[in-house]
């Protein structure tokens, strides 16, 4: 099988060096994700975009990183795990906070509302219980907000599947296991 190496900036075309470079600028580096992304400087430049617009829509900060957080757990990413779990911490998040949000479930009602909705869409492929739909517009959110709630598991699910078909070296540092007690228990 082929081995996915992370590009340096002398291995991409000039659109993506120039992505890069913008990336340097902002972040101090090139995150490997983002490198790897690079390889088509189409992809990083929709992703960057897309991601980039979502920032400015209907969700905070810090929810913003809790759908990244409960998506990466659902697929298992530990990429984006890592990576968010940092990203979340800045934001205000307490590690204890991040746990329960990658088990599904936030202690702020507003917050789980999201977290519930996000995973279930990840869980079942675009589709949730109407319920969970119920939940959300009865915590105040509107259509757009549901649309860009869409918005964020999809940008969310593609840095997943990169890294799940390239296994690129982790370059944050780990995020901690699940513990235990947060884990979905099987229902007797």
């Amino acid at each position: 099988m082929k081995t996915i190496q992370v590009p340096t900036r002398e291995q991409v075309n000039e659109e993506a060096q120039a992505l890069f470079d913008q990336l340097q600028k902002r972040l101090g580096k090139v995150p490997n994700l983002y490198a790897t992304i690079g390889y088509s400087a189409h992809a990083l430049q929709a992703f960057l975009q897309f991601e980039t617009s979502l920032n400015q829509g209907a969700f905070t900060g810090k929810e913003r990183e809790a759908v990244a957080l409960v998506v990466s757990q659902v697929n298992g990413c530990n990429y984006c795990l890592a990576a968010q779990t940092m990203a979340a911490v800045k934001r205000g998040l307490t590690q204890e906070e991040t746990l329960l949000i990658r088990s599904g479930r936030a202690s702020d009602q507003k917050m789980n509302t999201i977290v519930q909705l996000a995973k279930s869409i990840a869980e079942n492929k675009g589709k949730s219980a109407q319920n969970l739909l119920a939940q959300f517009f009865e915590a105040g959110y509107s259509e757009a907000a549901l649309i860009e709630l869409t918005g964020l598991v999809t940008v969310r699910i593609f840095t997943n599947y990169v890294y799940a078909l390239t296994a690129i070296p982790v370059d944050f540092p780990a995020a901690q296991p699940l513990p235990y007690a947060l884990q979905e228990q099987p229902q007797s």
